[in-house]
């Protein structure tokens, strides 16, 4: 998922193996976002998608379930290893690959219905230059029409308020808390794990900084600077519009 120059650099290297203490259940989602995704590909058509950020494999488990077919690609050789030890344990084939999303014609040769890069992983790739050339690269490998959906969990509301530190998991054995350093126009993420069960007291901190943060009207911008059209942006996973000074999520979906 780090996008540097050279595709040998890993920083998820290290945290892959914790990455999947963020769920309750390894490819378990709400109702809310299965509906969601649900109701966007039947109403858009769609039969084959690619998540091309796929991490450890956790959203390819719903798509998989909405009866597509799905693909996965991931630039970190470590997120791609724990997804496919993931997807074997459930006893899913899904083929995921090791590709950087701004180069996906270089991957693959066939055309999808939707691409889905979630989970704040377009951010990943820095400068605004690096983010249309990703936007870009996903316009290419979609159909005429097909559809984009970008994700992310920082929103106006949050950027505006500054939040310095983010309760995510709250268990009787294990708590992560996300430290947030603003910079400029970027912020640095500390992800504080506290394991502090029977046997095990212990802190571990893993830190990634994204340059740039994007909101709506950026991505509004880039998005139609790629070449996308008819972008939506939802609040919430009932397709509730988004709202800059209410939204604790930012969803946005755009055709080719």
């Amino acid at each position: 998922m780090e996008l540097g120059a050279k595709m040998t650099e890993d920083a998820y290297q290290g945290f892959a193996e914790r990455y999947d203490l963020f769920f309750e259940e390894f490819g378990k989602h709400s109702s809310n976002q299965v509906e969601f995704f649900r109701r966007l590909f039947r109403e858009n058509g769609v039969s084959k998608v690619l998540d091309c950020a796929c991490g450890t494999g956790h959203d390819l488990v719903m798509f998989d379930s909405l009866g597509v077919e799905v693909l996965g690609s991931d630039i970190s050789p470590s997120m791609l290893e724990r997804a496919r030890k993931n997807l074997t344990k459930l006893g899913l084939g899904i083929p995921v690959r090791c590709a950087d999303f701004r180069e996906l014609r270089l991957h693959f040769s066939e055309e999808f219905d939707a691409v889905v890069c979630l989970s704040s992983s377009l951010l990943e790739a820095g400068d605004e230059e690096q983010v249309l050339r990703a936007l870009r690269s996903m316009h290419e490998v979609l159909r005429d029409n097909g559809i984009l959906v970008v994700s992310q969990g920082t929103t106006d509301k949050q950027w505006e308020a500054k939040p310095k530190f983010i309760s995510m998991v709250n268990r009787a054995d294990f708590s992560r808390v996300l430290a947030i350093d603003y910079l400029d126009r970027g912020a640095r993420y500390n992800i504080l794990d506290l394991f502090h069960g029977a046997g095990r007291d212990e802190l571990i901190v893993w830190t990634k900084e994204y340059p740039l943060i994007l909101l709506r009207d950026d991505y509004e911008l880039l998005l139609e600077a790629a070449g996308f059209s008819t972008t939506d942006f939802y609040g919430s996973y009932t397709f509730e519009p988004y709202e800059k000074t209410a939204s604790n999520i930012l969803l946005g979906t755009a055709h080719k």
